[in-house]
């Protein structure tokens, strides 16, 4: 009797095991069986489609700082996109003309553009305040209106109708007054002179008597050596070094009244913008604050060793306007923007919130920054 018990006991123990080991295996070729769907459903799986844009600027192709911001933008876009959004950057003329970005980019002929908003004056007369306003805003500020105060939002409205959408995507820093043949002693010395100055600034110098020419920055040095202009600004001692203006004119004036912290801006068709994923945009977005930040770091990095150059090794003399001549730029500063304002609905409802925000801004610069330029001194 114990013998058929304990037969029975091994059968039932073996018929166990033997249906245990049957479900395990059935369990593991289940798991492999998912594992390779699982693998197959990946392969299967479509990549994320590349998107291929087209950016035009005004600059010469890869000139330092300015064309090499527009590169630098493009890369770091399709870094951060994984690939995903890839831009091929082209130079002023080699697609479009320089002065032809804004259109460019209006009529989807390229997506996205890179140069400053005082270009498109004859077609966005509000659009001047985004670059430079003379006696206006130094950087600091200048972001400060676009990124904290209604700046952006009144850029992004005056630009809606052109089917474009605007960025900041760099700052120049203070400029100098630029580079003239002659001495300017007073505003006499103004009366005629034909000066490559644009935007605001140009159109101060108009009404002082001179002659403000738009010239792109590649022709600029060529004009000057010529004679077909008698002066001319563009940027700093950085740019102005490397464009040899020392070569074709004596005397380098500051300070740059006309631009105080010049912005750069990236601007992108709306239909293509409207098409990018939410990620994308963001990508972009945050690519241009990057841009921004790196442009004036390196101006104000480099500026002044460049300026030493210039006179230590070229010799160049620096000269500084007389406060009188700065006194009625100033003065007439204030009459031509007015004007504006008055001419043009939108340029008024830009110049107003400028206002506004700069007595704000000034009023705390008097007590913070103001004070600590003159402790520097002590």
């Amino acid at each position: 009797m114990e013998d058929n018990n304990r037969r029975k006991f091994i059968k039932n123990v073996g018929i166990g095991a033997a249906a245990i080991g049957t479900a395990g295996l059935a369990g593991v070729l289940s798991s492999c069986k998912g594992q390779k769907q699982e693998e197959q459903a990946v392969k299967e799986e479509p990549k994320a489609k590349t998107i291929e844009w087209k950016m035009v600027t005004t600059w010469p192709p890869h000139s330092p700082m300015l064309g090499e911001g527009a590169d630098k933008l493009a890369e770091w876009i399709e870094q951060m996109s994984g690939g995903r959004l890839k831009i091929k950057v082209y130079g002023g003329g080699e697609l479009v003309p320089p002065l032809g970005v804004f259109d460019a980019v209006s009529q989807g002929t390229a997506e996205m553009g890179h140069g400053v908003a005082y270009y498109w004056a004859g077609k966005v007369p509000a659009a001047q305040f985004f670059a430079a306003v003379p006696f206006g805003f130094n950087a600091q500020n200048l972001n400060a209106w676009l990124y904290a105060g209604d700046g952006l939002k009144l850029w992004e409205e005056i630009y809606e109708k052109f089917n474009v959408k605007p960025f900041p995507a760099g700052n120049t820093g203070a400029q100098m007054g630029g580079w003239f043949n002659k001495k300017i002693n007073s505003m006499a010395d103004l009366k005629g002179l034909k000066m490559r100055i644009p935007g605001l600034g140009g159109k101060v110098l108009a009404k002082a008597g001179g002659n403000a020419v738009l010239v792109a920055g590649g022709e600029i040095y060529t004009n000057l050596d010529r004679g077909v202009i008698d002066a001319t600004e563009w940027v700093g001692p950085f740019h102005d070094l490397q464009m040899g203006f020392y070569k074709a004119a004596k005397y380098y004036y500051y300070p740059g009244w006309h631009e105080c912290g010049s912005a750069l801006e990236t601007i992108i068709n709306k239909d293509a913008w409207n098409a990018l994923p939410d990620d994308l945009k963001a990508i972009v977005e945050t690519a241009t604050y990057k841009a921004n930040i790196w442009m004036i770091s390196n101006f104000e990095a480099k500026n002044n060793a460049a300026l030493r150059e210039l006179i230590d090794v070229h010799k160049v003399q620096l000269m500084e306007f007389p406060e009188s001549v700065l006194k009625e730029f100033k003065k007439l500063s204030l009459e031509v923007l007015e004007e504006i304002a008055e001419s043009d609905p939108m340029s008024r409802k830009v110049y107003d919130s400028f206002l506004e925000f700069q007595k704000n801004i000034y009023e705390w610069n008097k007590i913070a920054e103001e004070p600590y330029q003159k402790l520097k001194h002590l």
